[in-house]
């Protein structure tokens, strides 16, 4: 068995006071891919990863972005945009402060025309895995926002950008799904299954936003962007593994704003993704979401855990 999760933590040091140590300690995870690290490696709390093997690429952005694949034993390859990643092992004493060494991770295939802007940002990483013929790779890809024509400042949190936000995410995603099916086909080539792991920022279906009706004109629930989504789906390419466990059923959800009574009433979003090549993602048997450890929230998203019957 092999139980795989994905995160977005926002924020190592914000999720290590809430327990995020101790869920990691006690969920019996093999695979933990994480987002929104944000911090440098000299601000990662001590003990942060616990027994865990880790790949990280903080990005050179402070306090935003940052992703990160913990491991159960040192992977075998480890790859990222801009060509290092931060490494290291368990850390020697608990509570201690992992010892990270920085190496060369240059990627495998050409980075596609529109992602070099994003290269430095720490949005993508992947490894490949030492016990398991799988290739692990986290995203984050970027919030977005509306384009021009849908801003309306009076209903706005941010002030109007003309659609700025907008264009960088469309243009990123275009970029990506390039990207993504050679990085996939180079996996396929050296005999190994593929997995996308991490926080897409969209929300695919109707069944993956409580409240769809009121947010079709709301960034994450865009036409264009669910459309894009699906394209990036098929039984011959890549399955949406939770989707395909939980058929016919609204969520389960992943993020719940902080505000209101979203959480408590589970009015929340499902962005967070495990997209597998098809066999691997034959072999999940379960899929669940932990919405709190102890009764806390870990972040505003919750993990996101398969258990697959790989062999």
């Amino acid at each position: 068995m092999l139980r795989i999760a994905t995160a977005n933590i926002n924020g190592i040091r914000a999720t290590h006071r809430r327990g995020f140590g101790d869920w990691l300690t006690e969920r019996g995870c093999d695979v933990v891919a994480l987002q929104e690290v944000r911090a440098q490696a000299d601000k990662i709390p001590d003990g942060a990863f616990g027994d865990f093997h880790v790949a990280l690429d903080t990005g050179t952005l402070p306090g935003r972005n940052g992703v990160a694949v913990l491991t159960r034993r040192p992977p075998a390859a480890v790859r990222t945009w801009s060509g290092s990643a931060l490494v290291g092992g368990p850390a020697e004493a608990a509570g201690s402060r992992p010892a990270l060494e920085l190496v060369a991770s240059p990627d495998h295939v050409p980075l596609s025309r529109g992602l070099g802007p994003f290269a430095t940002h720490g949005r993508y990483l992947e490894v490949d895995l030492t016990d398991a013929p799988v290739t692990i790779a986290c995203l984050y890809l970027p919030k977005g926002g509306l384009p021009a024509e849908l801003q309306r400042p009076e209903r706005m949190r941010e002030a109007p950008d003309g659609g700025a936000r907008y264009a960088r995410k469309m243009g990123f995603m275009a970029a990506f799904s390039r990207y993504l099916t050679s990085t996939r086909r180079a996996a396929a080539a050296a005999g190994r299954e593929f997995l996308l792991l991490g926080d897409l920022n969209i929300a695919h279906t109707r069944q993956d936003l409580a409240a769809w009706r009121r947010n079709q004109q709301n960034d994450g629930f865009l036409p264009e962007e669910r459309e894009w989504f699906g394209q990036q789906l098929s039984p011959r390419t890549l399955v949406d593994v939770v989707r395909s466990l939980h058929p016919g059923e609204d969520g389960p959800y992943s993020w719940w704003s902080w505000l209101g009574q979203s959480f408590a009433k589970d009015a929340g979003w499902r962005l967070d993704y495990h997209l597998a090549t098809p066999r691997l993602a034959r072999s999940a048997v379960r899929a669940e979401v932990d919405r709190e450890f102890r009764g806390v929230r870990l972040s505003d998203h919750s993990p996101v855990i398969v258990d697959d019957d790989w062999s």
